[in-house]
């Protein structure tokens, strides 16, 4: 396929072209996801590493400190930092980026800002296609860091090879974080602000929840069926070489104390992906989840431009189901028939 202008300046690192195809892709706008299909072919190389974890953990004190691991290592690092969602604007706070202002002039680090908008799960909608255009624009290594909604922030495991759970002592209680869906997503567990009292006490209660997991001799996955409904695989024998534990490393960002513990954890785990094929899988998965995304996206639009043409407005026909004058169940039931004809 012959790339367009756009796509080949962002091939040759052209850091203006590439900001504008995210801001385009961002806001849906038709073009860019033209000059993205362009970009597919040459993306798949950069490693993707997710943290996430309740607010106020430090999770971009603790990315800032892990640019600058990287870029001393020679890595060039992207970063998609996923901001809530200004009530006025409708756009990124862009606090993080405030926060890492000390690789704002460094050439081999490009930092994104993104706002929620509203989308629950911790990753902003347009996510997984700004990770795709700095892949393609040659970063090494790309760091997303989620917002910070709590126990359901889940979808980052869905866009990274390794996923960081940052936790911090004294937020909350210990059977509240213990019990948090978040905590199962972790591939690396880092306790941050490890200064603070009961740093010790939270290592200790994580290596109670992991022990607790692998004394139940299996684990079993989630995956999607054929009806794209979860069910669960063949269970995993944590005791088959092939399993992997997180390990827990306490930090201090801010200090940059631990940090390069982290680092060495990260790269194990990359290892141990590699050594079992398990990235290949990842790499599945993660398509997988992209390609429903897109699916569900264009179907929606369809469904809603059929719906408008037939039926009237969107909001008009909610007040009418709202006035109990319309039957939603029977509405979306003829619509899907219809698409399906």
């Amino acid at each position: 396929m012959k790339t367009s202008g756009v796509a080949e300046r962002v091939l040759g690192g052209d850091v203006r072209a590439a900001a504008r195809l995210m801001r385009d892709l961002d806001d849906g706008m038709p073009p860019a996801r033209r000059a993205l299909q362009e970009l597919f072919p040459r993306t798949g190389r950069a490693y993707v590493i997710g943290l996430t974890g309740a607010p106020g953990a430090g999770k971009s004190s603790l990315t800032d400190r892990l640019i600058g691991h990287y870029r001393a290592a020679g890595r060039t690092v992207g970063v998609v930092a996923i901001d809530p969602t200004s009530p006025f604007s409708g756009g990124a706070i862009l606090g993080d980026r405030i926060r890492m202002q000390d690789h704002a002039l460094d050439p081999g680090v490009f930092i994104r800002s993104m706002a929620t908008r509203g989308n629950l799960g911790g990753l902003s909608r347009g996510t997984s296609d700004v990770v795709q255009v700095m892949d393609a624009m040659g970063k090494d290594v790309i760091l997303v860091e989620t917002v910070g909604v709590g126990q359901d922030e889940i979808e980052v495991a869905q866009l990274a090879h390794t996923v960081v759970v940052v936790s911090v002592p004294g937020l909350g209680d210990d059977v509240q974080a213990i019990k948090a869906g978040v905590l199962e997503i972790a591939d690396v567990f880092a306790v941050n602000k490890a200064d603070r009292e009961g740093a010790d006490r939270t290592v200790r209660d994580l290596a109670m929840m992991l022990e607790l997991r692998k004394s139940a001799a299996t684990r079993e996955v989630l995956e999607h069926d054929e009806a794209h409904r979860l069910r669960r695989t063949s269970p995993v024998d944590p005791h088959e070489a092939g399993f992997w534990e997180p390990p827990i490393v306490k930090t201090v960002a801010v200090r940059d104390e631990g940090v390069g513990e982290l680092v060495e954890a990260i790269g194990r785990h990359r290892a141990h992906l590699d050594a079992t094929g398990e990235r290949r899988a990842r790499e599945v998965a993660r398509s997988r989840a992209g390609f429903l995304a897109l699916l569900r996206e264009q179907l929606l639009a369809g469904a809603l431009s059929r719906l408008a043409a037939e039926k009237g407005t969107l909001e008009s026909l909610a007040a009418r189901i709202a006035a109990r004058e319309a039957d939603p169940y029977a509405l979306a039931e003829e619509l899907a028939n219809r698409l399906r004809g």
